[in-house]
């Protein structure tokens, strides 16, 4: 089938790719140029394991971009809108982005004659596709829906395994106004061993925000306990390996850490925040969940000052910048609350992150990169340890260069040697 993905950030650009290998043909819309030609040219315009492969394999047949709004409508079957619904001053969800990729396409479908589905696939509250995005299409278009189809089919991908789980999902949601809609959208999916769960759009949008606050909910929660923990002498990883056994419970997001981040789980649990609001219930366990959340990087600077007392001229070793391994993306990283907790304290901060120095830069220009955990780590009066990437936990000898063997440990990653003052956040 022919399909047009509006957006080529994160989501956009992996379901284009992995469209295009389950044999369907994509047009890829965005505003940016030099995405534009990275697409074209094969080249991802962000990094995700497996995507250049996917990208350099289908780029001069099945996948192409364009700025063509009209175009990419005209020579598609199928729409997807994956732009994205970034957080407000407040926290709630802002879909400027989402109403001017919906008033683009209806303007196109207005010139298209013949059956055109529009799906968002974008991460938005429950009501927005048939209260937001259908009544800015039909506007637009001039057209009423029934003339066109109208679907919901929300995305379950981790960075930095996106790829492998669209290929390999443990579930697809597909929410339709009507039958035919959702038929052809189901039918993308073909071959995915996978059981496709139809509802209508409200109900799989909140599917989505559900999935992801309730693993927010489980990071916090053993968070809290591992807070807990910490003050009576008890190693929670232990409490949680047993805890986890439970089959009702599960082993996973129970490491107790420095807490969650990225571009998923704060934003939306805080969107679920303000539509609870706005209909009028009080969420008080998801406004639990994001305040546990933001005290966790504060306490990795508490223990560092218990331990050096004034940390003004000291110079901290960051390991870890990226919200997570095996992604550049910083965003709502745990490490620039620490890093700025330590400028305005005074310290000397020095940084290593195998991915998201470059990116870690376009915030902090006052901290000293480098391009190596040993190079970081020398002179150094203390390491806090960030982000789970595995060549972390193959850490050992490179400490011996550091002026005070002190490590803060927010990941539960290090077996520590003797010769190393070695704190865990939690544990």
């Amino acid at each position: 089938m022919k399909i047009s993905v509006i957006g080529t950030g994160y989501v956009g650009t992996v379901s284009g790719a992995c469209f295009a290998e389950l044999g369907h043909n994509v047009i890829c819309v965005d505003v940016d140029k030099t995405k534009i030609d990275q697409i074209n040219a094969g080249i991802p315009p962000i990094y995700e394991e497996g995507l250049s492969e996917l990208l350099k394999k289908h780029s001069a047949h099945r996948i192409s971009a364009t700025s063509d709004y009209d175009f990419a409508v005209m020579n598609s079957d199928v729409s997807f809108i994956c732009v994205g619904t970034p957080s407000d001053h407040e926290g709630n969800i802002d879909l400027g982005i989402v109403r001017a990729a919906s008033a683009s396409l209806g303007d196109a479908l207005k010139k298209k004659k013949g059956y055109h589905v529009i799906v968002v696939k974008s991460t938005v509250v429950p009501e927005t596709t048939e209260k937001v995005v259908l009544p800015i299409i039909e506007k637009h278009s001039g057209k009423r829906a029934g003339e066109f189809g109208i679907a919901m089919n929300p995305e379950f991908l981790r960075e930095g395994k996106a790829v492998h789980d669209f290929m390999h999902p443990d579930k697809i949601v597909v929410g339709s106004l009507d039958k035919r809609s959702g038929d052809i959208v189901a039918s993308l999916y073909s071959g995915l061993p996978c059981e496709i769960t139809r509802t209508n759009p409200r109900t799989a949008e909140m599917i989505k925000y559900v999935n992801n606050s309730f693993l927010a909910t489980k990071i916090s929660f053993s968070n809290e306990v591992g807070n807990i923990c910490k003050e009576l002498g008890i190693d929670t990883y232990e409490v949680m390996k047993a805890v986890g056994k439970d089959f009702r419970i599960g082993t996973h997001f129970l490491n107790s850490g420095a807490g969650f981040g990225g571009s998923c789980f704060p934003k939306d649990v805080k969107a679920l925040i303000g539509k609870a609001q706005e209909i009028g219930y009080e969420p008080q366990l998801l406004k639990s969940v994001i305040a546990v959340n933001e005290k966790q990087p504060s306490r990795m600077v508490k223990l560092l000052k218990d331990r050096l007392g004034s940390i003004k001229g000291k110079k901290i070793t960051v390991l870890g910048l990226a919200f997570k391994n095996d992604t550049d993306d910083i965003r709502e990283s745990r490490s620039i609350q620490v890093i700025k907790e330590l400028l305005d304290n005074g310290s000397k901060v020095l940084a290593y992150d195998p991915m998201a120095n470059e990116n870690m830069k376009k915030l902090f220009g006052n901290v000293e990169y480098h391009d190596s955990a040993v190079d970081a780590l020398s002179g150094a009066d203390a390491c806090l340890l960030m982000t789970e990437w595995e060549e972390f936990r193959q850490l050992d000898k490179e400490f011996q260069v550091m002026k005070k063997r002190l490590v803060i440990d927010g990941r539960h990653m290090l077996t520590p040697g003797k010769d190393i003052e070695y704190v865990g956040l939690c544990w």
